[in-house]
């Protein structure tokens, strides 16, 4: 196991103007897992192949285990690496495939089979050590990939997409299995993926990223409750944070022609900005619909709109709608099965204490609330409770 440390680490790939990694700081805790997620261009790979030793670096370093790695071979930096594409080699079996890296390591037949074997058991693949990878799913194959990068015990994993070329029951299955892999090696791993779903997930701490810029390094719900800026706010979150530029005047914002007031902490932050327009952001959970007795003509009573598509999950329900005098979309999180169909008017409520707003210059969050007023997270069940 091993701490990472990336220190004002930067990239610039040759003929290119712009850092593909831009002076990048993380510290990466012994044992943890550490996801690195964005969109495709935010870095994150770049990030991933540089603690590797498979990029240079422009600038900084890069400590593992306490050793700055910067200008080190990639095979001599004791790292293991799982990739989208399981590289298997068609001619060998399974455990030929997991055994690989110790037969090139000098390791003994015996003692190799041996830790195959014991890899493949805590994998679930054991009665696949004999197959060859063509007689093989996408998730077994990946698995086997998996256990070829354990069974060297690395100081660290290092994992770049490995689930996207998974179907998407598949992917969460392996979810599972990698983060119980994980907490039971407790080997530190970096995690590449686009997928916010999995970075949520999986890590520990979460860095997002934009070109090539960290935004935010935080425990995954900081991420969704505390976002520093409205990239961050858009970014996290499933169906994403509501977000909208208004115009701000006496602490309050106009939408669909109803007036918002905002909460005195966010109103004392834009009027110290003297913000004219502000990015308003609010969570689809914390849009709700009246209901249709609560619908009377002309009470003003929530923002008009009309429903564009209702996305039905199951448990809840996303209604989609236009508000009305703009083109603007919002979305609302309903309760099990909704039946409203597109053309239907309805009212959207707010809920004025949980909106968050952005500097509509800057996009940095305004109005954060202080650390001891934020709500403590939650403490994970014990086996006596």
């Amino acid at each position: 196991m091993a701490e990472v440390i990336y220190s004002d680490v930067s990239c610039r790939y040759p003929g290119s103007d712009k850092l593909a990694v831009d002076h990048l700081n993380l510290e990466v805790p012994d044992g943890s897992f550490m996801v690195l997620v964005g969109p495709s261009g935010s870095g994150k790979t770049t990030a991933l192949r540089l603690l590797a030793g498979l990029e240079e670096l422009s600038d900084g370093r890069i400590e593992l285990d306490g050793r700055d790695v910067s200008g080190v071979e990639s095979r001599d930096r004791d790292i293991a690496m799982v990739f989208q594409n399981y590289a298997l080699y068609p001619n060998k079996t399974v455990g030929e495939n997991i055994g690989f890296a110790l037969k090139m390591h000098g390791v003994a037949r015996d003692e190799r089979e041996k830790r195959a074997r014991e890899v493949a058991r805590m994998l679930d693949i054991e009665e696949l050590l004999d197959r060859k990878p063509r007689q093989l799913s996408g998730g077994q194959r990946q698995r086997v990939a998996m256990g070829r990068a354990i069974v060297r015990r690395p100081k660290a994993f290092l994992m770049d997409e490995p689930l996207s070329n998974l179907d998407a029951k598949l992917r969460v299955q392996t979810r599972v299995q990698i983060a119980e892999l994980q907490r039971s090696l407790e080997t530190t791993t970096v995690y590449v993926t686009h997928d916010q779903g999995e970075a949520m997930t999986l890590g520990d701490r979460v860095a997002v990223l934009k070109d090539g810029t960290l935004q935010q390094y935080a425990p995954p719900r900081d991420l969704y409750d505390e976002p520093v800026n409205a990239f961050v706010a858009g970014f996290i979150g499933l169906p994403q944070m509501n977000l909208i530029r208004l115009g701000v005047e006496n602490g309050a914002v106009r939408l669909g022609g109803q007036t918002i007031r905002l909460p005195d902490r966010l109103a004392s932050a834009v009027g110290e900005r003297q913000a004219r327009e502000i990015i308003v952001g609010v969570r689809p959970e914390h849009v709700s619909i009246a209901n249709g007795s609560d619908q009377r003509e002309g009470d003003g009573d929530g923002i008009p709109g009309e429903v564009v598509l209702v996305e039905s999950l199951g448990a809840d329900s996303y209604v989609h709608a236009t508000i009305e005098g703009s083109e603007t979309s919002f979305v609302a999180r309903t309760e099990g099965y909704d039946a409203r169909k597109p053309g239907t008017n309805i009212r959207l409520r707010i809920d004025p204490e949980r909106i968050y707003a952005f500097d509509a210059e800057t996009e940095e969050r305004l109005g954060a609330k202080p650390a001891h007023e934020r709500p403590a997270p939650e403490q994970p069940a014990t086996a006596a409770s």
